[in-house]
């Protein structure tokens, strides 16, 4: 079993960066348009990246998106950037499949841990202790733990931490191989530990900011798998609030490492640009810079910075020995993540609310209907890891000032067929009225919510502003589903994007823009369900 040891110097905030980069540079003409598509981890790093680009006269863009949005973008060819910067280099070896990016190398490195409400860990007994997978699978099994975690084939912790959780079930963090994964022990602790999940996402950062709205709203989540480095951040800003903090539970079995690696897209522009990426990560990698890095929270290599103490009270500590879970190869990863959307997760339970009234006419007809023909088709949403299973409920309930009509489901493939024909006769015409599908959503629901078993969501998309009253489904939604959140997905010039706006943040829930795919906005819902 080997053990790893990474160190980093926390800090609330990345300090300012000085001119240092200047330096590497000197004056000269306007640098090049550079574009980095990175994960919403890296957001605290980028003032150290424009700081070099601004030495360089560059204009520099960094864009945001999931991890598998990264590998997608990879997958399809052209990717639109000049670098990419996952969370972790899986992605990019399970999708660069025309090996397009090159000189690769790790920035930092963050293993996902589990954050605990300390009292918690108290009440478990965990203070101070070794804390191993089968005692997390006890806690989940006795009913006594629940945690926040994001899907496994959305975003890059919520595959660590799934990998994490087959590496305990094997007994051998060196090497996961695919014969492994038919072992009916090994798929019993995963889904064991799995059945802990009570929200999910497709975002890091948005979970850890969900975290903390709970404890603003009164939602009061027990726990969150999260990068070591975003646990950090997230207890310093509930401590400013004056908050419990989470008390870090390293997994004694072993942790996955996200490696951030960045690398550079091979897009014909030339050596002028390749030679702006080469120096732009040697500045990210010398040790002034990554001195900064280290007091983000993020680790890196022994010597590049130096070591800070243990924090007893949040048990977070930077410079601890951790077992780390080797990475298994592309094609294991694949087998696993196909096995943990088609069988380990919990079922979801989700209600559509469709806006088929008179503005939808024309365009949004047609977007509305390709955007069901992706959802109930399980060859494309199987192609990004968001097929439904026959575990799954779905209810579609489309709406005009009125509920045209309600019809469920599961996720068996025949039953898709048939509720797809019938979203396929829907025309637009009336008025709009999307609180009223949102409380008979929360009815249709209900016999479901009582036994606890499927993650539920409600997924409003709509073009218009409602013309009914969100104290309807306000007060159903606190009488009966005050777990239960909402998305909105929006599209067109005529959306109130702050009706919306409202429900997410009441619910718990959040927006996404369908302007230019409503395709692509739905599968990122579903990373959410």
């Amino acid at each position: 079993m080997r053990t790893f040891r990474f160190l980093r110097r926390p800090l609330a905030l990345l300090a300012a960066v000085p001119l240092m980069a200047a330096l590497l540079s000197g004056c000269g003409g306007p640098g090049p348009q550079f574009t980095i598509l990175s994960g919403s981890e890296n957001d605290i790093l980028e003032p150290l990246v424009q700081e070099f680009c601004k030495s360089r006269n560059a204009t520099c863009t960094m864009r945001y998106q999931g991890s598998l949005d990264i590998a997608l973008a990879l997958k399809a060819g052209d990717p639109g950037a000049d670098a990419v910067w996952p969370a972790a280099s899986i992605w990019i070896d399970m999708f660069d499949t025309t090996r397009r990016v090159k000189m690769v190398k790790s920035i930092v490195q963050m293993p996902v841990i589990l954050g605990v409400r300390r009292s918690k860990a108290q009440e478990l007994g965990w203070i101070g202790a070794k804390v191993t997978a089968k005692d997390i699978l006890a806690a989940v099994e006795g009913g006594k733990l629940k945690f926040l975690m994001t899907s496994a084939t959305q975003s890059n912790s919520g595959a660590a931490a799934y990998l994490a959780m087959l590496a305990a079930g094997i007994g051998k963090p060196d090497l996961i191989e695919a014969g492994d994964l038919d072992k009916p022990e090994v798929l019993a602790t995963a889904r064991g530990l799995l059945k802990g999940v009570e929200r999910s996402a497709g975002s890091s950062g948005w979970l850890a900011d969900l975290y903390r709205d709970g404890e603003r709203s009164g939602a009061h989540y027990q726990a969150i798998w999260n990068y070591e480095a975003v646990i950090k951040e997230t207890n310093d800003k509930l401590i400013a609030d004056n908050h419990e903090p989470l008390y870090a539970i390293y997994p004694a079995d072993g942790v996955a490492i996200a490696d951030s690696p960045l690398g550079f897209v091979d897009r014909g522009r030339g050596k002028d640009v390749e030679g702006f990426f080469t120096d732009l990560q040697a500045f990210l990698l010398n040790g002034d810079a990554q001195g900064k890095i280290a007091r983000t929270g993020r680790r890196v290599e022994i010597g590049r910075a130096t070591p800070l103490a243990a924090d007893p009270k949040t048990n977070l500590d930077p410079s601890r020995p951790v077992t780390v879970i080797r990475p298994p190869e592309p094609a294991v990863i694949q087998k696993a993540l196909l096995i943990y959307q088609e069988a380990l997760r919990r079922p979801s339970l989700t209600a559509l609310c469709l806006d088929v009234s008179g503005s939808m006419q024309g365009a949004g007809e047609t977007q509305l209907l390709d955007a069901m023909r992706f959802l109930l088709t399980p060859a494309r949403t199987r192609e990004v890891l968001v097929q439904w299973t026959k575990s799954d409920e779905i209810l579609v309930l489309p709406f005009s000032d009125h509920i045209l009509w309600t019809a469920r489901a599961s996720g068996d493939e025949n039953e898709q067929t048939g509720l797809l024909a019938r979203a396929l006769e829907l025309r637009a015409s009336g008025g709009t009225d999307f609180y009223t599908c949102g409380a008979q959503a929360l009815a249709a629901m209900k016999p479901q919510l009582a036994d606890g078993k499927h993650l539920p969501a409600i997924v409003i998309m709509t073009d218009g502003k409602s013309q009914g009253a969100l104290s309807t489904f306000e007060s159903a939604w606190r009488a009966d589903g005050h777990r239960v959140p909402v998305f909105g997905v929006t599209f067109g010039s005529e959306v109130d994007r702050a009706q919306l706006d409202n429900l997410a943040k009441l619910t718990g829930g959040r927006v996404f823009d369908g302007s230019k795919s409503l395709t692509d906005a739905f599968r990122a819902v579903r990373g959410y369900n």
